[in-house]
């Protein structure tokens, strides 16, 4: 009998589970966070802008995500550019619906599929964060657009002291106020066991990196994860709307044995 050749992994054979969720927290008034969590979109939006502009600003952001051809057949073919795209008519739209007085910051991830391969495409505009929780360790993908972070970046202060600094929640970048609208990527080849975590800063504001990756490491199930999550921001304060997104990735191909490398964006 002739033998039959090996099946070619495919990124189509790539299985994503997710949870996902979100909270007021126990100071706010209102929930000015939204999020988008259906393949290949994953992404948390924090307004700001007081007392329902936020909200507005968030879900605008959301909402034109969701409009996202992708979203409708499943396909993994975006790129940073036509992410862009639908980012910036996000920021025209949230200009027009509040007057500029409103915006919003996201963060998050877009499942793509280059040279037949799947690769995480992590976007971030803000200081909401897209974390990697892979083989036990946590690293923060995304980099904050932030007064403390540039602070940081300038050796002036330290990681924890940007973490209790007092305007540690100003922003320098975001859609639908100000003059920087444009959102960095990061394109990292998807391997098998990866856990995504996307966030608004109402958890990291509460828990260390630490505390989060114990929770993601103790929690085998996505929502499990998501859930103790959330409770543990809200024993440590709960001082901010806290929104949650963990994507775990499994079945992923890997040609060879070996681990792919990013092409260009």
């Amino acid at each position: 009998m002739k033998p039959q050749p090996a099946a070619v992994p495919s990124a189509t054979d790539l299985r994503l589970n997710a949870g996902y969720g979100t909270d007021r927290g126990l100071r706010r008034e209102m929930n000015e966070d939204s999020f988008i969590a259906a393949d290949p979109v994953f992404a948390v939006a924090d307004g700001m802008g007081g007392h329902e502009a936020g909200e507005i600003a968030s879900g605008i952001c959301i909402r034109t995500l969701a409009g996202m051809p992708q979203l409708a057949g499943g396909a993994r073919d975006a790129t940073a550019g036509t992410v862009q795209e639908y980012l910036l008519t996000a920021d025209e739209n949230i200009r027009e619906a509040t007057g500029s007085r409103a915006g919003t910051t996201l963060s998050g991830v877009v499942v793509v599929e280059q040279l037949g391969m799947p690769y995480w495409l992590v976007l971030n505009i803000g200081d909401s964060r897209t974390y990697r929780f892979s083989r036990g360790c946590l690293s923060q993908i995304s980099v904050d657009h932030s007064e403390v972070q540039e602070l940081v970046d300038a050796g002036e202060i330290s990681m924890a002291e940007a973490a209790v600094h007092p305007r540690r929640h100003v922003v320098t970048r975001a859609l639908g106020t100000g003059y920087e609208t444009e959102a960095d990527y990061w394109l990292l080849p998807v391997e098998e066991g990866d856990r995504m975590l996307v966030c608004s800063d109402g958890l990291n504001g509460e828990l260390d990196d630490e505390q989060i990756a114990g929770i993601l490491a103790a929690e085998a199930d996505p929502q499990a994860a998501v859930d103790e999550l959330i409770q543990a921001a809200l024993r440590c304060g709960g001082r901010d709307n806290v929104t949650c997104i963990v994507v775990d990735a499994t079945n992923v191909p890997t040609p060879g044995g070996g681990v792919p490398t990013a092409p260009p964006m």
